[in-house]
This record gives structure tokens, sequence and C-alpha cells, in this order.
């Protein structure tokens, strides 16, 4: 497993430059209600993975997003020790159900004991979000594949 750090608004930029590359989505990543770690390599002290999850406003929903490895670090298990440490901070702060879009990665989530959600449900159950605020406002949402799974 790699190391991990809480990231830091100092990191955001960094953070915005690194899943943006991995094609995930960049908004509210420098919100309080959005939770995110960090690796860096310990030779350059670039990030080479991240993580990170975000409530609902009672806490019992967490959006798992930013779960993100470095292409060169890929297929050797990182990107399933990262979901599962987002899940438990996410337990350790309440949650009971996770939930999450991805449009490309069903298979990985599948892995992880994620089963096809209706996105109006993950809408509806985290609602205060960034991510599901800007995909209701854009449009987006009615093309997003949602998942989820009890934690």
């Amino acid at each position: 497993m790699l190391k991990l750090a809480r990231a830091t608004n100092a990191d955001i930029v960094e953070v915005s430059e690194f899943l943006s590359i991995a094609d995930l989505t960049l908004s509210g990543l420098d919100s309080p209600s959005v939770h995110l770690w960090i690796s860096r390599d310990e030779t350059t002290g670039r990030i080479i993975a991240t993580t990170g999850y975000e409530s609902s406003e009672d806490s019992e929903h967490a959006l798992i997003r930013s779960v993100a490895v470095a292409p060169e670090l890929r297929g050797g298990g990182i990107g399933s020790d990262l979901a599962e440490s987002a899940m438990q901070r996410a337990v350790d702060a309440g949650a009971k159900q996770a939930w999450l879009f991805s449009r490309r990665s069903g298979p990985f989530w599948q892995k992880a004991g994620f089963s096809s959600a209706h996105t109006d449900d993950l809408a509806g159950a985290l609602a205060s979000t960034h991510q599901v605020q800007l995909f209701t406002e854009t449009g987006q949402l009615e093309h997003e594949v949602a998942w989820n799974r009890k934690l």
C-alpha cells in the first residue's frame, strides 16, 4: 500500500492537474466537504496516486471520487487499495453507503463490491455534493453511470 497523506490547499493545483490527466472530475476539490489523500513519489515528489470521497449532509452516504493511479503504476492493485482506503475513511466518518460515477471502469468497481445503481438514486442521496450539483446543472447526470455498495 502506498503512503497516503491528506491533501492540503497547497496541493490542489497539482491534484487537479493529476486528475485532469486521468479525466476525472475536478469540481469542488478545494471544498471542506471533499476529503482527499495523495501519494507522492519518494524520489521526485510528484503525485502518483489520489483517493477521496465527499459526504452527504447527514454523513451516511459517501461519493467515492478521485481514485487515480499514475499510468506507469496501474495494474498492480494500487487502485483497489486506494478505493478501500477511501471507503474505510468514509465508514470512520459515519458513512453506511458508498456511491460513485464511472462510465469506463465498471468492471474495476464491480470487483470492489459495487453494483449498478440509478443516477437519480445517487443524486437524491448526495444532492449537496459538488459533483452531483455540477452534473445536474450541466445535464451530464443523464449520461453518467452510477454504482453503489453498502459499507
